[in-house]
């Protein structure tokens, strides 16, 4: 399976892998799944860690590096993919949720994420 993984469990995989969901885990760890990311992702990193988040103490350019280093690819973010979350409904507001479901549809990818209002949106999501 093509996986396009949220932030939140980038996050955990990266710094917190012991508090991944048995089945998070699975989906991580089966050689046959290619693991990707979206630089929304990134970008929501640095935008919670500048705001000054104490709990993020996670450096996005070194998340960056070691995704790439350990074999996940790294989703572009395209203007189709931009001008396809206006078609989400108004409802789910978090811009960078906005796109990584748009980035899963457009691509084929299953999103796969902790947040059942993510969940919900997309056939294209897998909760864990």
């Amino acid at each position: 399976m093509r996986l396009l993984i949220d932030t939140h469990l980038l996050l955990r995989a990266a710094g917190e892998p012991h508090k991944l969901s048995p089945a998070a885990r699975r989906l991580l760890d089966d050689a046959g799944n290619e693991l990707w990311f979206s630089p929304a992702s990134l970008w929501e990193v640095a935008a919670k860690q500048a705001s000054g988040r104490a709990d993020l103490r996670v450096e996005p350019r070194r998340l960056r590096r070691e995704l790439l280093a350990h074999g996940w690819q790294e989703l572009a973010i395209t203007s189709e993919h931009a001008v396809a979350t206006a078609d989400l409904p108004p409802a789910l507001r978090d811009p960078f949720d906005r796109m990584l479901i748009t980035q899963a549809t457009a691509e084929g990818l299953t999103l796969v994420t902790t947040d059942p209002a993510v969940a919900r949106q997309s056939a294209r999501a897998r909760q864990v």
